[in-house]
């Protein structure tokens, strides 16, 4: 039976002061930056202005929403030199970045860590188009209900919080969301909250909370508008979740 917490919300690949001060009041937690190569990458100049912007948010109970920077195997220097120009609250890795990496970058920095964990491309759903809904692909994943406690066990004591996305990030795609609860539950054992991304968008959110109870969920392309952030559509997903 799931519980009915509203999971945080995380809108992610903001690249404009004007749409952040119109996110100004929506009952959110978390505003992401991209700094890997992407279509929505900014440089750590940009980055700190956008900040500057955040800091004059009120979000989710009345409080600013935390910064977050996603990245993708980034070396110590690389995150030293970012750091130093954009304040940042969270680092994302989105890379193949070791346990060991993780509590350095914590350590160093004074940041939470959250580490991303791709679902692999068997568990993807391709399209409405494809044969049934996704739920029978990618079951032999699911069958071996250890697969998430493995993947995450070596990171406890190291990060703040998990996220699982459809490998390679902003695809657009959803992965199969059979494997959420075995992250959920992972997720718990090293007592940090599990984030849900991938394909979420605000027509099918209301589903997925239907039938699983992340920690967090985390949408991008899902609130945008010929690639670029719409804040009529991140207003309507933040309501959608505000009303499950």
């Amino acid at each position: 039976m799931q519980t009915q917490t509203t999971p945080r919300i995380k809108i992610c690949g903001l690249k404009t002061a004007e749409t952040i001060q119109q996110m100004d009041g929506l009952p959110f937690h978390d505003i992401g930056f991209v700094f890997a190569p992407s279509k929505r990458q900014v440089l750590p100049a940009q980055a700190a202005e956008l900040i500057e912007a955040v800091h004059g948010l009120k979000a989710a109970e009345g409080l600013r929403p935390q910064t977050v920077g996603v990245f993708v195997n980034p070396t110590l220097t690389e995150l030293r030199e970012t750091l130093a120009i954009a304040s940042l609250d969270v680092v994302q890795l989105h890379g193949s970045e070791t346990p060991a990496f993780c509590q350095a970058v914590r350590e160093q920095f004074a940041v939470k860590v959250w580490k991303v964990f791709s679902i692999r491309n068997e568990t993807v759903v391709q399209s409405e188009e494809d044969t049934g809904t996704g739920a029978d692909k990618g079951t032999a994943d699911h069958a071996n209900v250890n697969e998430a406690a493995v993947r995450l066990a070596p990171f406890n004591g190291k990060i703040d919080a998990v996220l699982i996305d459809t490998a390679g990030g902003g695809t657009g795609k959803a992965f199969n969301w059979q494997v959420i609860d075995d992250y959920q539950a992972a997720a718990a054992q090293l007592n940090v909250p599990l984030y849900v991304a991938g394909g979420l968008n605000p027509d099918n959110v209301h589903e997925l909370l239907a039938a699983h109870a992340p920690s967090g969920l985390d949408v991008s392309s899902g609130v945008e508008t010929d690639g670029v952030k719409d804040i009529e559509k991140i207003r309507l997903f933040v309501r959608k979740v505000m009303q499950r």
